[in-house]
């Protein structure tokens, strides 16, 4: 009878999953469980208080947490369902490894994607964050790639008890030749960083650089800078040399008038109130010469041939200064024939104390 009963219970075992199984099981339907509690809490509460403020990109932020802890929740119940299987040790140490590479691969995706939001939300806002702009958004995107995955690379090496010394040397060296090779063009792009940073100059601004080049700027890129001249004339410069030029910006001040200095000079002997007069009017009745600040005449200096005179007005815009020295200065000659004021040249006198002796 008991030799009957003992066959029965071997036959039991061997349909029946041994207790190790079932608690793996256990364990991974609890991760889950875990997995779907941690999200439903979240959308009830994390998103919901999100979705009161103004901003899209805390909702951002949390659909990027969301998704790598949900299944991180559930590749470590799976991790701990290995470890409680009892397998042979090797086999165990890969799988659980395994599944924590998976789990730092998880995390780095998301963490990249949340950079690349956040920088697309810096660029959208240049006056809080100079550096980061349309224009060097595809630089901090792919810089901060590289650091996500070189730490993810790290930590893998971690996990998997890899010695990573001659990686590291390895990288020097590739990175130093790199640095070498690519000098001029690393020069470039820290330069344009810091250019975008300090806003010394932006899009549309009017610029002279101290080589003498005057030009609209029409692009500022990561190498290099762009202005178009009066002659529609495109002047490619590398933002290596306009990091370190003097660069005098036109349109760089609180107001975008622009103060004209135009010096005129007169014969000696002339009426210096109609001088004044005639030049005072001359700035009122030019349509492109602005009304405030109101235009100033200046006696300068007893010159060597003339009285010099400086008219100071205001022009609404750098552009227009050439136009508007034209006018005035065509105006100013008609005034001064119509009240005959003499605009006197240099002249000199020669006085011959000896007249050299006559060669027969």
């Amino acid at each position: 009878m008991n030799h009957e009963i003992e066959q029965i219970l071997q036959q039991i075992n061997v349909y029946l999953p041994d207790s190790r199984i079932a608690q793996a099981v256990i364990i991974v339907l609890a991760a889950v469980l875990l997995s779907r509690l941690v999200s439903l809490v979240i959308d009830r509460t994390l998103k919901r208080l999100a979705g009161r403020t103004q901003s899209d990109l805390d909702d951002k932020m949390i659909s990027f947490i969301q998704e790598p802890l949900v299944k991180t929740i559930v590749l470590a119940g799976l991790a701990l369902a290995v470890v409680n299987l009892g397998l042979d040790d090797k086999i165990a140490f890969v799988t659980v490894k395994l599944l924590f590479t998976i789990i730092v691969i998880v995390w780095t995706l998301s963490l990249a994607g949340l950079l690349k939001s956040l920088f697309g939300a810096a660029s959208s806002t240049p006056e809080h964050f100079g550096a980061i702009q349309p224009t060097t958004l595809p630089l901090f995107n792919n810089v901060g790639k590289m650091l996500v995955w070189a730490l993810a690379v790290f930590v893998v090496i971690e996990i998997w008890n890899l010695d990573a010394t001659g990686w590291m040397a390895s990288a020097g060296v590739v990175g130093l030749a790199v640095g070498f090779a690519a000098k001029d063009t690393l020069s470039n792009l820290i330069a344009g960083v810091f250019i975008m940073a300090d806003a010394q100059y932006k899009i549309n601004d009017l610029i002279i650089l101290d080589s003498g080049e005057r030009g609209l700027v029409t692009h500022i890129g990561l190498r290099s800078t762009r202005l178009l001249t009066r002659d529609d004339i495109e002047i490619t410069v590398p933002n290596a040399v306009m990091g370190q030029a003097k660069i005098t910006n036109e349109t760089g001040g609180p107001k975008p008038q622009r103060r004209l200095r135009v010096p005129v000079g007169v014969a000696y002997g002339s009426d210096i109130d109609l001088v004044r007069e005639i030049l005072l009017r001359v700035a009122l009745d030019e349509k492109l010469i602005s009304g405030s600040p109101e235009a100033h005449v200046r006696f300068r200096a007893f010159g060597a041939s003339s009285l010099d005179f400086e008219l100071l007005c205001w022009i609404s815009d750098p552009l227009l200064k050439g136009r508007a020295i034209d006018l005035l200065l065509c105006g100013i000659d008609r005034e001064f024939r119509k009240h005959r004021v003499e605009i006197p040249f240099p002249q000199q006198d020669v006085y011959i104390k000896q007249l050299p002796p006559n060669v027969n």
